[in-house]
This record gives structure tokens, C-alpha cells and sequence, in this order.
């Protein structure tokens, strides 16, 4: 990297002294020690006169160090090959027409990874490089959003290899040895293979929604729903599937604001908080459905879901609709509550967890009535 120059370096503080007042920066009381990321600006000689609190963190460099020091010295990156990051891009000596370095992974002694973006100041568009500034991040952030991803394939994976086993397993039996089975024992396999199957086609939708969640594009269509009709659909389909007829109070408060929703969205909702409180809690489940007072004011309705059962622990309220939180051992991906949750802030609306009045948990959510624009003329 070419430093030389016959000029004498202005000082740190006269630096940023000159910044500040060009920038404004004085008048908002900004200072580089201020910022939540690494900052290190070099100057038109490449010694650095900034070198910030976080940049101290984040490369375990002294301040008193870095700053009058060579950028190279005080900043000694590599690349993932092992290059000496500012010899190879040469800054200040490279072509004068560039005006950036974009983020990139690059490697500190010892190893330790830092990502790195450059800015190249010049006072005109080709002229010598004034300043260049410098930002630095930790790799922190994004090796838990990796070891998400990574949990969350190694979750899916787990969950898929049970009903494909037997899936497979079933139809190869079927196809290999069929006249030797009664019909009985073949609808007995055709109903477990479907039953997994479904299985399968669950954990699909919700890996599915969870991409559509984390990124930002859940769609919700809108059309106005009937809420208590919609859970007492579920609990006429839990008493279908066995559950007996006093497990489930359903209270219905008046006044209920027409509500304007994703139908399908709604029953994704009401399905699983039902069947978590069946699964995990204890008596009597209560479903209380009543007007709300929604964010500003707006008119919404609030569904409460509460059991009798334990009860979730106080340290593991704020938990609850993180990915992969299992309240019990009693299966379940743990991704369940978590989509709840998107889905319900996808609506506009809110969704918390706390005690039942009987111990168990209980579980609100309140959306608001959602009427589109084109309604309100």
C-alpha cells in the first residue's frame, strides 16, 4: 500500500474537528464512540486518526495504538486465502476511480473473523483519496442466524425421517407381499401411511411458512370472518376426535366488531394454541372471544385460550414463541408457536402469553378489525 506523502498529517483531533463541523455532526453531539459498529478513518496519508470504542472491542487493538499508526498496522487484515487485505487492494494507489469496498468476511491475527466495509473519500470524483473510512462488525449476528438455519434443517430433518421411514416402509410391505394380507390389515397400513403422510405435508407448510415469515412475505387475503364460528369449529373437531364434551368452555362476550382476516391464517392459529392447550395443559379448556381495543384505538377482538394445566414457567415466558420451544416432552417441532405469532403480527395484531386465573396458561391474541381501504370510502 503506497502511504508516503511530504505533507504533514494533521492531527486526530483536528480531523475530526474539520469532520465534525463539515458534517454537522457537532451540532447533534455525534461522537465516533457513539456508534454500535467499528469505525476507523485513515487520512489522506493512511495513518488512522479515528479508531472508535467499538473498533476497540471488536479487534482487541488498543486505541493509543491505532491511532497516528499506519492503517495496515493498526488494522492488519487478511483475506480468507490468507492475503494481506490493503497491499492486495491498494487503496491509495490503486485506481482512483473507486469509491467503496463492499462488506466482505476477512480474518484478524489469531483468526478471528470480521466483516469489513471501506468507504474512499476523494475531494473530487478521480481525485487522491482524502479519507477513507473504515466500518467494522462482529461475525456474532450472523453465526446465530447460521446456527439457526443450521438447527432448524437438522429439526426438519429429524421430524421428515420418522413418517418417511414409514411410509416406505409400509408401501415396500404392500407391494412385495399384498395377497398375503386381509383387507383389514391393508386399510390398517394405508391408514398409517396417510396419517404420515399428512405428517409430512404439516412440517412441509410449516417450514414453508417460516420462510415466508423470517423474509417478510406472508400474504394475507382478507375476507371477513366469523371468529366464534371458527373455534367452535375446532372444539367440535377435538369432541370428534375423542375429547369430552365439559374438557371445553366456550364463552362468546357481545358486541363483536366484523372482522376482516385471513380465514385459513385464523384457523392455523386457533388450531394450534387449541392443541396446545389440549396436548400440554390440563382441565378444563376455556376460549373466550370479546371486542378489543386494538393499537390506536381501532376496534379489534381478542381470543384467550387457558387451561388448568401447570402452567409454563415464569423463565421461560419470554421464550414461548421463540423457534424450537417445546413446553413438554410430548412431541411437537417446537415451531409452532412461533408461526402463531407471525401470523398474528402479519394481521396488525398482538399475541402474549401469561397465567390462567386456574394455573395453566394462558394465551391472548387480539386482532384488529383489518377493514380494507377501499371500504372505508
Amino acid at each position: 500500500m503506497t502511504v508516503g506523502t511530504s505533507r504533514p498529517s494533521p492531527t486526530p483531533d483536528a480531523v475530526l474537528r474539520r469532520d465534525a463541523v463539515r458534517t454537522g455532526a457537532s451540532a447533534y453531539g455525534l461522537d465516533p464512540d457513539d456508534l454500535p459498529d467499528g469505525l476507523v478513518v485513515a487520512d489522506e496519508a493512511g495513518r488512522v486518526v479515528c479508531f472508535n470504542e467499538a473498533a476497540v472491542r471488536i479487534t482487541a487493538v488498543p486505541k493509543a495504538r491505532a491511532l497516528g499508526s499506519a492503517l495496515e498496522h493498526a488494522l492488519p487484515l487478511e483475506d480468507l486465502k490468507g492475503r494481506r487485505w490493503w497491499a492486495l487492494t491498494d487503496p491509495y494507489g490503486g485506481l482512483a476511480t473507486r469509491v467503496a469496498q463492499p462488506e466482505r468476511n476477512l480474518l484478524l491475527p489469531g483468526g478471528r473473523e470480521v466483516l469489513v466495509s471501506a468507504r474512499y473519500v476523494r475531494d473530487t470524483p478521480t481525485g487522491p483519496l482524502r479519507r477513507l473510512v473504515v466500518s467494522l462488525r462482529g461475525t456474532e449476528a450472523r453465526r446465530r442466524t447460521e446456527r439457526s438455519h443450521a438447527e432448524l434443517i437438522a429439526t426438519v430433518a429429524h421430524e421428515l425421517r420418522s413418517p418417511l421411514t414409514s411410509v416406505k416402509g409400509f408401501t415396500a410391505t404392500l407391494l412385495a407381499k399384498w395377497e398375503r394380507f386381509t383387507d383389514d390389515q391393508k386399510r390398517l397400513m394405508l391408514e398409517t401411511v396417510d396419517a404420515d403422510a399428512g405428517r409430512i405435508s404439516r412440517l412441509i407448510a410449516e417450514l414453508l411458512d417460516i420462510s415466508r415469515i423470517d423474509s417478510g412475505r406472508l400474504e394475507v387475503r382478507r375476507q371477513i370472518v366469523d371468529l366464534p364460528a371458527a373455534v367452535e369449529r375446532h372444539v367440535q373437531a377435538h369432541l370428534a376426535g375423542g375429547q369430552a364434551p365439559d374438557r371445553f368452555a366456550l364463552r362468546i362476550r357481545p358486541g363483536l366488531p366484523g372482522l376482516w382476516a385471513d380465514p385459513d391464517k385464523v384457523d392455523q392459529v386457533l388450531g394450534n394454541l387449541l392443541e396446545n392447550a389440549v396436548r400440554h395443559g390440563e382441565g378444563t379448556v376455556t376460549i373466550e372471544v370479546a371486542p378489543a381495543a386494538a393499537d390506536d384505538d381501532e376496534k379489534g377482538t381478542a381470543v384467550t385460550v387457558s387451561d388448568e394445566g401447570p402452567g409454563i414457567p415464569e423463565e421461560s415466558m419470554s421464550r414461548v414463541f421463540t423457534r424450537f420451544w417445546r413446553g413438554s416432552k410430548r412431541g411437537g417441532t417446537g415451531l409452532g408457536l412461533y408461526i402463531v405469532k407471525g401470523i398474528v403480527e402479519a394481521h396488525g395484531g398482538t399475541i402474549t402469553v401469561g397465567r390462567a386465573p386456574r394455573g395453566g396458561a394462558q394465551f391472548r391474541f387480539t386482532l384488529p378489525v383489518g377493514t380494507p381501504a377501499h371500504l372505508h370510502q
